[in-house]
C-alpha cells in the first residue's frame, strides 16, 4: 500500500450524474474550499447505475489516474458516499487518498468545532465513520497474534482495533449523555423563567449566524463558507413591548447530510425539537432554494421537529432584483414567511413583528406598590424589562407601573399575594 499524506490540497473532484441525483458541483467546490483544499480538475461520468467496485467504470478510472499526474494532485474528493471496498478499490489504482462526501463533511465539522461538546460529537461522528474502514490501507492488520498463551486462531489486529474503536466508542457517549443532561438542566430553568425559546434552522451558509448577531447583538463567526459555525449559541433578546426570548443558532444543514453526523449532532439539534417556534433561515438568492428548503424540512422530521411552528425567513434580499422586505401571512391570519436581510437590516421591525404575534397572547398592565423588602421581586420585574414608569414612595418602596406578558401568570400570582394593594389599569 501506499503512504498515505496527512492531508491533501490539490483535489480532483469527481461526479457522477444519475437520474436521481441533482447536480451539485457547485456545492462540492464550496465543501472542498472550506476544508481548504484546492480544486485544479472535475472529472464528471453519467451512468444509470453506480459501478460496484469503483463506483465510476473502469474507463473513468483510467480518466481520473492520467488527471491526477497531469495536475499533480494529492486527493480525489467523490460527491458521493462511496462503500469501504470501493475506496479501497480506487486507492489501490490511483495510488492516492480518496475521501467520499461523508468523509469530506466530517473533515469540515473537524476543521470548526470548537466547544467540549461539538468536538466530541465530531470525534463520535469519525469513530463511526472509520468503524467500517478499518481494513482500507492496513493490509499488515490482517496477521494475528502469537506468542504465549496467544498462539492458535487468536485475535486479529483488525479485531482488536475495531474492539478498541467501539470502546471509544461507549466513553464518549457516556461523556455526551452527561453533556446532554447538562443541557437539559439549562432548558429546564429557561422553562422555569418562562421565556420562549425560538431557533434559527436552515441550509448552511443561508446566513443564520449574520441574522443572529444583529438580532442579538453577539459576535458569533460568521463567514461565506459552509459549516463556518458548529456550536450552538443562546442568547437572550428583548423585543419591543417588553416581549423577551431565548435565540439559538444551530449548525445549518447540507443535502445529503451524514447519518452519523445527524446520529452525534442529535442532542445539539434537540434545541431545535424543544424549541417554541423555528426560524426557518433560506438564501433568497439561491437558484436551488426550493430543493434547500426541502432538505431542511427533510432533517427536522428525521430529529423530530417537523411539527414545531416555524417562520420561514427569505434571507438576503438586498442581493435581489426587488430588495423591498415584506411578509405573508396564512388562512388564519399569521405570518409564515418574511423578506429580509441581515446585512443591511431592512425587514428586521417585520421580523419583530412576527415574533411578537407568534409567542405572545396579549399583555396587561399593572400599577403595583413594592415595599422595601421586596427587592428581589423588584430585580425580576426589571429583568423582564416590564418597567414603564417608576417613583420612590419615600419610605424605601417604589410606586410602579409595569407591562406584562400573559404568560408571565406565575409572577402575576406572586404579585396579587404580596402584602400590599396592587391595582389593574
Amino acid at each position: 500500500m501506499f503512504d498515505r499524506p496527512d492531508a491533501g490540497e490539490r483535489a480532483v473532484l469527481v461526479h457522477l450524474l444519475t437520474q436521481s441525483d441533482p447536480e451539485s458541483l457547485d456545492e462540492l467546490r464550496q465543501l472542498a474550499l472550506s476544508a481548504g483544499a484546492e480544486p485544479v480538475h472535475v472529472i464528471t461520468a453519467r451512468r444509470l447505475t453506480p459501478d460496484p467496485r469503483y463506483y465510476i467504470g473502469k474507463g473513468k478510472v483510467e480518466e481520473l489516474s492520467s488527471a491526477i499526474r497531469a495536475y499533480d494532485a494529492e486527493l480525489v474528493l467523490f460527491n458521493h458516499a462511496l462503500t469501504p471496498s470501493q475506496e479501497r478499490n480506487l486507492e489501490n489504482e490511483l495510488k492516492v487518498r480518496v475521501v467520499d462526501r461523508t468523509g469530506l463533511v466530517l473533515d469540515i465539522f473537524a476543521l470548526r468545532a470548537s466547544s467540549f461538546e461539538g468536538k466530541l460529537q465530531v470525534e463520535l461522528a469519525q469513530l463511526r465513520h472509520a468503524s467500517t474502514r478499518l481494513v482500507r490501507g492496513w493490509t499488515h492488520l490482517e496477521r494475528q497474534k502469537g506468542g504465549i498463551g496467544l498462539r492458535g486462531p487468536g485475535e486479529t489486529q483488525l479485531e482488536t482495533d475495531k474492539r478498541l474503536i467501539a470502546q471509544k466508542i461507549r466513553q464518549i457517549q457516556k461523556r455526551l449523555e452527561k453533556v446532554d443532561q447538562q443541557r437539559h438542566q439549562s432548558r429546564s430553568a429557561r422553562k422555569r423563567a418562562e421565556l420562549p425559546v425560538v431557533s434559527l434552522v436552515g441550509y448552511t451558509n443561508a446566513g443564520k449566524s449574520t441574522l443572529f448577531n444583529r438580532l442579538t447583538g453577539a459576535c458569533v463567526y460568521a463567514a461565506d463558507q459552509l459549516f463556518a459555525t458548529l456550536d450552538p449559541t443562546l442568547r437572550r433578546v428583548n423585543l419591543a413591548h417588553n416581549h423577551s426570548l431565548i435565540l439559538a443558532d444551530t449548525v445549518g444543514f447540507i443535502r445529503d447530510l451524514p447519518h452519523e453526523l445527524v446520529a452525534a449532532f442529535r442532542s445539539t439539534l434537540s434545541e431545535a425539537v424543544e424549541s417554541d417556534l423555528l426560524l426557518h433561515v433560506a438564501d433568497a438568492c439561491d437558484e436551488r432554494l426550493d430543493d434547500t428548503v426541502c432538505e431542511v424540512e427533510r432533517v427536522l422530521e428525521d430529529i423530530g421537529a417537523s411539527g414545531v411552528p416555524q417562520i420561514q425567513i427569505f434571507n438576503k434580499i438586498d442581493k435581489l432584483e426587488d430588495p423591498r422586505p415584506r411578509f405573508e401571512r396564512d388562512q388564519d391570519g399569521r405570518i409564515v414567511r418574511i423578506w429580509l436581510s441581515s446585512q443591511t437590516g431592512a425587514g428586521f421591525d417585520l421580523l419583530d413583528q412576527a415574533l411578537g404575534e407568534h409567542l405572545q397572547t396579549g399583555t396587561f398592565r399593572k400599577k403595583i406598590h413594592l415595599l422595601a423588602g421586596h427587592g428581589k421581586l423588584r430585580a425580576r420585574i426589571y429583568q423582564l424589562g416590564a418597567v414603564i414608569s417608576e417613583e420612590e414612595d419615600g419610605h424605601g418602596g417604589w410606586h410602579m407601573e409595569i407591562e406584562l406578558p400573559e404568560r408571565e401568570a406565575s409572577l402575576v400570582a406572586e404579585l396579587e399575594h404580596t402584602d400590599h394593594p396592587t391595582e389593574h389599569l
